[in-house]
């Protein structure tokens, strides 16, 4: 009986277990139902990849609506589809090493590549990669509504795996390799590798190199970021990534792989209906990060209205060209100066809306690589950074030190030969692109003469670190990091974009605010709704308003620039016009970059290829296109001054030391300062003296008063006596010394205010002089000078601890003859009190003579002597 119990209770568990677990079957049936036809329902057919891809159609026009390109029309369509026979081995083994290097073998899926994207992601903490197989990515381009196209699910991710294990059951691997070609998107409004290869390259793609194959297999990716005619140094290095793939999954070989990254890579496009090329290049690259391929199909195509205005492009575009061939034609029958290349932008100051943009004298020339938009292309800017360097020195709450307070326009500096010492202990002497030197110069003409020496001085006095951060501001990033430059930086020593440069004068022109420059005004789709509209900027300042002003009123200034250019020169458009040039060595690069309050244009000539062009500097090649352009654009409109703000005053200065006049100052004039940094000295340069006609020493008791004649000798700093002498200049020093007058005199009235330091101005620090086997040793000699003020008793000149002259009158020098060795020179002095002073140490090495061979002549220094335009 109890077993019967027993065993009924065990059946009515049983039973209801079995109930219970067909319940849960039923309800994992069920769910398993809905999750299949949640995943697959209305999952597309997978027989659509063979329909052709629809096309955007996208119409660019300038800012009054006349048309630049139409992207798509049925003409010059952007697409055409290629059997993988036509497709070289190279671009497919490209796309196979960077997109899914297991293709041929995976189903569709590459599980391990998913996990390692899961690894990846879960470890950056946000998705940075997707895992995508080629045959995933063709059915996701290809299959999936724009809308799923663009999520990030789980769901989306399992239908797209679906749909491609269904398409590697159903076609070959090579046609879903082909489709992948086919219709992949490269950047430039370029569907399909054909359209790349001639949009990038202007030729088929069978004709594409490995080079070249490797640069387009890196585009899908990110087609606006490696966009080689807008950023040819982003899809260089892709390209090397490429490369290294290939190398790495045995496509091609270590060779192979060194050849192709040393290729130079020839950008070119076979002509088609454009206007103003290179701009539209910028603007097609900006919708592409503005929106996707697939909104542009579902607007039903879209109008892209741009700043730029046509009628100004037109103008800048046949100038440039008239400019390059007349350089290479000269009319006075003189050698071509090898100029191919030229750039210009013009931008509103006030908005950063880029109304000219020229790229390149033709963008369908081959030969001289006219497809490069030389305005993106970093070069070395020459004398341009000047005006920035000088800013950075000026900023009213810079704070004073031992060396200078903030500058002024009227801040003294000596052009005159100056050694600097660089990070590497080397001597680096900067020269003017005259070679000549001009003694002391306010900073108004050192800026608008754009002299070398001042402009390194100022540079020494600002620092590197500040002037780089004074350029960054205002809109220049290509410099990199101060410790990768020494004062050479003032002279250009650092890759600039013509495009950021004239950004950055434009905080000069609108008052001190950088402006963020602006391609686009509005997006509308074909029933004219706006898509995208930028959002209103703010300005920010980056300039005090007062320095902006004084750097403009100077670059602005004919007068002050007569030193370097002469008086009217092309610089000269007839009206306010604040303008800097600037020339590299070797003439490499020339620009000129100038601005009124409405308009800021930039212009560069060079070479693509960084051949050197022949005698071109910034006044003979970029100069005339800057002038000629200037007075197109403005013709018609009023002269219109740099609006000054508040904060400025104006004073009266002596024009040779920029401080307050004397009585013995013949030379004066006004010169603008913000309140609070005009100078409060007086001038001590000027001193009259009297002078016996008969000696022409000076006047002393016995002199006959009908042979007494006043005039003015200068009172001079003693590093610019040996510029004053060789200028023939009357010094006050030389007077007294000639004179044998002392201070206890009654002519040391005439002594400027009391000095008492001497500087050794030759040999150069940290210089290294070989001697030479071609000439005597005893005619190998150097020169040793000191320079002092007039109350020095002597001078004594010291090698090595012992003294090797004394000197009691100017020029205190002597020769040396050349001995191996490390040696430290200085000079001593004793003042008429008895004081003591020396001079800085300094130290230079001579090595010994290396064999005769061919070219040897004399010995020589390695001081680095540095040099740039006006």
């Amino acid at each position: 009986m109890n077993e019967a119990i027993g065993l009924g209770v065990v059946m009515r568990r049983l039973r209801l277990k079995t109930r219970l677990f067909l319940i849960g079957l039923g309800c994992l049936s069920l769910t398993a139902v809905l999750a299949l036809h949640w995943l697959l329902a209305d999952l597309p057919d997978v027989n659509a990849l063979n329909q052709p891809v629809a096309l955007p159609s996208v119409r660019i026009v300038d800012r009054y609506g006349r048309v630049l390109y139409d992207v798509i029309d049925q003409e010059y369509g952007r697409h055409t589809v290629l059997p993988l026979a036509d497709m070289p081995l190279s671009l497919r083994q490209a796309t196979i090493a960077t997109e899914d290097k297991t293709f041929y073998s995976n189903p569709g899926v590459d599980f391990m590549g998913i996990a390692r994207a899961v690894w990846t992601n879960t470890q950056s903490g946000s998705v940075v990669s997707g895992g995508s197989t080629i045959t995933q990515q063709v059915v996701r381009n290809l299959l999936l509504t724009s809308e799923e196209r663009h999520e990030i699910t789980i769901r989306r991710k399992l239908r797209e795996m679906a749909l491609a294990w269904q398409v590697t059951r159903r076609a070959e691997k090579d046609d879903i390799l082909a489709l992948y070609l086919n219709q992949s998107y490269y950047g430039g409004m370029a569907y399909g590798v054909e359209a790349a290869a001639r949009t990038y390259f202007g030729k088929t793609a069978a004709d594409l190199t490995l080079a070249e194959s490797a640069l387009i297999a890196g585009l899908p990716q990110a087609p606006a970021l490696y966009n080689p005619l807008v950023n040819p140094d982003a899809a260089k290095s892709r390209q090397e990534v490429v490369l290294g793939l290939m190398l790495a999954q045995g496509y091609i070989t270590q060779v192979q792989h060194d050849q192709a990254a040393r290729e130079p890579l020839q950008y070119a496009a076979t002509p088609y209906p454009v206007l103003a090329p290179h701009f539209v290049m910028m603007v097609q690259a900006e919708l592409d990060g503005l929106l996707s391929a697939e909104a542009l199909v579902a607007s039903g195509g879209v109008t892209v209205r741009t700043t730029l205005d046509l009628d100004w492009q037109n103008q800048a575009q046949k100038i440039v060209s008239e400019q390059i061939e007349l350089l290479n034609n000269p009319r006075n029958g003189a050698l071509p100066h090898a100029a191919h290349n030229a750039a210009l932008v013009a931008m509103h100051p006030q908005t950063g809306e880029v109304m000219a943009l020229v790229g390149n004298v033709d963008y369908f020339d081959e030969k001289r690589q006219g497809a490069i938009n030389m305005a993106l292309m970093p070069r070395q800017p020459g004398s341009s950074l000047k005006p920035i360097v000088y800013a950075a020195g000026m900023t009213p709450d810079r704070a004073p030190t031992a060396v200078s307070l903030p500058f002024t326009p009227a801040t003294l500096f000596y052009d005159v030969r100056t050694v600097f010492i660089t990070h590497e202990q080397d001597p680096y002497v900067p020269v003017n692109f005259s070679r000549t030197e001009h003694g002391p110069v306010l900073l108004r003409a050192a800026l608008a003469s754009s002299l070398n020496i001042p402009a390194v001085i100022a540079l020494d006095r600002v620092g590197v670190a500040a002037a780089m951060r004074q350029a960054a501001l205002m809109g220049i990033g290509t410099l990199g990091e101060p410790d990768e430059y020494d004062l050479s930086f003032a002279l250009g020593g650092g890759p600039v974009r013509l495009f950021d440069l004239t950004t950055a004068y434009a905080a000069f022109a609108n008052g001190g605010s950088r402006v963020t420059p602006s391609l686009i005004l509005d997006v509308t789709d074909a029933r004219g709704h706006v898509l995208f509209q930028p959002p209103p900027t703010t300005p920010t300042r980056v300039l005090d308003a007062r320095v902006a002003w004084l750097i403009s009123d100077m670059l602005s200034d004919d007068k002050a620039r007569i030193l370097s250019f002469g008086p009217d020169s092309i610089l000269n458009i007839g009206r306010t016009t604040a303008v800097k040039t600037g020339t590299t060595n070797d003439f490499h690069d020339n620009w000129t970059v100038g601005y009124t309050p409405d308009v800021v244009v930039g212009v560069w000539v060079g070479n693509a290829d960084n051949t050197p062009m022949f005698n071109v500097t910034g006044v003979s090649g970029a100069g005339p296109i800057w002038h000629m352009f200037m007075r197109d654009v403005l013709r018609g409109t009023p002269d219109k001054p740099f609006p000054q703000p508040e904060g400025l005053i104006q004073v009266e200065v002596c024009s040779l030391s920029g401080l307050r006049p004397s009585a013995d100052c013949p030379f004066r004039r006004y010169e603008w300062f913000i309140a609070g940094t005009e100078p409060q000295e007086t001038d001590t340069f000027y001193r009259r003296v009297e002078i016996d006609k008969s000696s022409g020493l000076l006047a002393s008791e016995t002199t006959p008063p009908d042979q007494v004649v006043r005039q003015l000798a200068l009172a001079l700093p003693p590093p610019l006596h040996p510029w004053a002498r060789a200028e023939g200049l009357l010094l006050v020093n030389d007077l007294l010394r000639a004179s044998g007058a002392g201070s206890d005199t009654a002519t040391s009235a005439v002594l400027s205010p009391s000095v008492s330091s001497i500087h050794l101005i030759s040999p150069d620090p940290q210089t290294k002089y070989r001697i030479s086997t071609a000439v005597p040793l005893a005619a190998q000699k150097l020169p040793v000078e000191a320079v002092a003020p007039t109350h020095m008793q002597a001078i004594t000149l010291w090698l090595d601890d012992k003294p090797l002259a004394t000197l009691t009158s100017p020029p205190y020098q002597v020769w040396w003859t050349l001995t191996p060795g490390v040696h430290t020179m200085w000079a001593e002095g004793v003042d008429e009190g008895g004081t003591a002073v020396q001079s800085e140490r300094i130290a230079f090495a001579v090595l010994p003579a290396l064999p005769l061979s061919p070219g040897d002549d004399t010995s020589f220094t390695t001081n680095s002597i540095g040099w740039d335009s006006k």
